[in-house]
């Protein structure tokens, strides 16, 4: 058995995709903004910097001994900046610790001097701190430390989750409106499948595209609308035709011909006929069941009964009799009936000239299998896919039999119907036979 595929919903597919690259390309932004950003902060962080010590040693330096204490003064109660002496040793912490910093330190440097010194704390008191001359006098001036605050990661970090959520709505939505089309096209598709072609597509959508799509798949429906309904008129046509003729050649076979055997033989073929007409009509039923729980047991032996000669066929039953499956009480007669039909064609055993039959089942979880199995000659393992094929028998490894070649493939379309699956297999080996799986759902 081929080994299944995972297979991603389209809509999933879709949504991952755009989410990708919505939110790849919402990250760059930001990064690159980021980019872009820094070098302009850190100018004109130093910029300011810059004048505002070059205001300072001015106003010092022009002032006398006793107006410098009252600029001082003014300049630490208004604009939040102190000035102090600046010994030698004074303990300092660098201010370079990143390359946002370092940049500042550099910008400061070129414009106030080479011997400016940028620090984060002086003898253990926080802050901005910047050291400059007047003249030969040390001095170091204490800046507030939020003139440099720049986007802080937590920030950041705050803007790229709002840009993901922003980007798996945006995503969905998107995805939603593009897949819209494609699953009301799969699910019309599948109503089609089902025989319902009265499944309509929007003609008036405003993309071309999906509007042409629509108008074809609506042609189609309705095409085949045409075609089934003539399909039903001819077959029914056909199916009275020829059985109107067929009666006539049996009351003029039991009445003309004095040859008994002659007789048989013609009223054999009559009915051989009238079999293979039966099959066409099952093969070409309309696809439309009911299904409501069904005791499997006496379903089986309805169509055991059927089978009387005992020289031919001997079918056993090993079917619970609580066992209730979900069916069509007809259709799955009918699937049984054929099995059965198919096993006395081709099952004989090899040593008896008599085929026998077991009957038996499982439960599988929702799933109730039905297994038929004969004891014939079994088919060559390449030709079992074969064996549903309309018009194929595997007559080379089975006995030969007449016949229209329908009775499996009628199977796989009943069970089909049913919403079940249906598996051939040869008997595991050293046995012989056909074994045949119906898989139902169990009735609640």
């Amino acid at each position: 058995m081929p080994r299944k595929r995972f297979a991603l919903n389209l809509f999933w597919r879709t949504f991952i995709l755009l989410s990708l690259l919505l939110f790849g390309g919402v990250v760059a932004w930001l990064q690159t903004f980021r980019a872009l950003e820094f070098e302009p902060r850190a100018v004109q962080a130093a910029q300011q910097l810059a004048s505002l010590v070059n205001l300072s040693r001015a106003a010092l330096r022009y002032a006398d001994s006793i107006n410098r204490v009252a600029v001082v003064k003014t300049m630490s109660d208004q604009e939040a900046v102190k000035v102090l002496p600046r010994e030698p040793n004074d303990r300092y912490e660098p201010f370079e610790t990143d390359r946002f910093t370092r940049r500042i330190a550099e910008e400061l440097r070129s414009r106030l001097g080479p011997s400016t010194i940028v620090a984060t704390s002086v003898n253990n008191v926080p802050g901005l701190w910047i050291g400059f001359t007047i003249e030969r006098d040390l001095y170091w001036l204490q800046a507030d430390p939020t003139r440099l605050q720049t986007v802080d990661k937590r920030t950041w970090a705050i803007w790229i989750a709002i840009a993901a959520l922003a980007t798996v709505i945006g995503s969905a939505a998107i995805a939603r409106l593009i897949n819209q089309p494609l699953r009301q096209l799969s699910f019309a598709a599948s109503r089609i499948r089902e025989g319902e072609f009265e499944s309509r597509l929007d003609e008036d959508t405003l993309t071309s595209e999906i509007r042409e799509v629509n108008m074809g798949f609506n042609r189609m429906a309705r095409e085949l609308a045409k075609v089934e309904q003539d399909r039903a008129v001819m077959l029914a046509g056909i199916s009275h035709d020829l059985r109107t003729p067929l009666a006539r050649l049996r009351l003029e076979a039991e009445m003309s011909v004095e040859d008994d055997e002659a007789k048989r033989n013609m009223a054999a073929d009559i009915d051989q006929l009238d079999a293979i007409i039966d099959k066409f009509m099952d093969y070409a039923r309309p696809g439309d069941v009911r299904l409501v729980p069904v005791h499997l047991s006496s379903v089986v032996d309805r169509e055991i009964s059927a089978f009387r000669d005992t020289s031919q066929i001997r079918i056993e039953s090993r079917v619970a009799i609580d066992t209730k499956v979900m069916a069509d009480e007809t259709e799955l007669g009918r699937v049984l009936g054929n099995l059965f039909e198919n096993a006395r064609r081709y099952g004989r055993s090899a040593d008896t000239g008599v085929t026998r039959v077991e009957v038996t089942y499982g439960r599988n979880g929702p799933w109730v299998v039905i297994s038929v199995r004969d004891h014939g000659p079994g088919v060559p393992p390449e030709k079992l896919a074969q064996l549903t094929t309309p018009f194929f028998r595997g007559d080379t490894a089975r006995t030969a039999a007449t016949g229209a070649g329908l009775g499996l493939a009628i199977v796989e379309k009943a069970v089909a119907r049913m919403g079940g699956t249906f598996e051939l297999t040869n008997a595991p080996a050293p046995d012989t036979g056909l074994v045949a799986r119906v898989r139902l759902r169990r009735a609640p």
